[in-house]
């Protein structure tokens, strides 16, 4: 008896536990790239007049990209055992290797923004007229831009294709899910603030999960 009680409240919790690591993780990369766009300008060949007057900005979202990567693999792995033996496993191999690949990409192209910051606090003038800042700020760019951006959209679609499959989430996010990874695969370039239609269509399951466990 006491071990059907303890497994019951195992599985409530399981999408309260998505629900909010989602909820934390979409506010968190919302606010990271928020403070990243008013920042640091678009064009990655400038010649980072920000690192002078937005250092502090910037640092503060790079240091923030690492609580964003804990919630999302919480969120992942509440949303894997939500799925239990429901899973799919080419499905879910795609919908966890895009996930981990998206997190991979962000922290480096974070790692590299952080490493510039570094190097120019310790010799501003150095890193000024240095040929390693322009190829650090491009390989930051690209692979926010273009890889990140790619693997999220794989995210969304293999997650969308998941729950329409399972019933994780309503029809209708699926549906959703799957234009907006249309967008992000096909139309990131024209796009500029195309990266947030991610953590904005997680805070939407997010919210769902937990208005549907509140009502269970």
């Amino acid at each position: 008896m006491l071990q059907n009680d303890s497994f019951t409240r195992g599985s409530l919790k399981t999408p309260k536990a998505a629900a909010i690591a989602g909820i934390v993780f979409s506010i968190l990369l919302v606010a990271i790239f928020w403070m990243f766009r008013i920042s640091v300008p678009a064009d990655p060949l400038e010649p980072g007049a920000w690192l002078v007057t937005n250092a502090g900005t910037v640092a503060l979202a790079v240091n923030l990209v690492p609580f964003a990567g804990i919630a999302f693999l919480w969120f992942i792995g509440a949303m894997r055992n939500r799925l239990g033996q429901m899973e799919d496993q080419f499905f879910s191999t795609v919908f966890f290797g895009s996930a981990l690949l998206f997190l991979a990409t962000l922290f480096a192209a974070a790692a590299i923004i952080g490493a510039v910051i570094l190097a120019f606090a310790n010799d501003p003038r150095g890193m000024a007229y240095s040929a390693t800042f322009p190829f650090a700020r491009a390989a930051a760019y690209n692979i926010v831009n273009v890889y990140s951006i790619k693997m999220a959209g794989v995210f969304m679609f293999s997650t969308s294709m998941v729950s329409l499959h399972t019933g994780l989430t309503p029809r209708w996010i699926a549906i959703l899910g799957f234009v907006l990874a249309s967008i992000l695969l096909l139309g990131s370039y024209y796009i500029s603030w195309s990266i947030l239609v991610m953590p904005v269509w997680v805070l939407l399951i997010s919210t769902c999960i937990l208005i549907d466990a509140y009502r269970r």
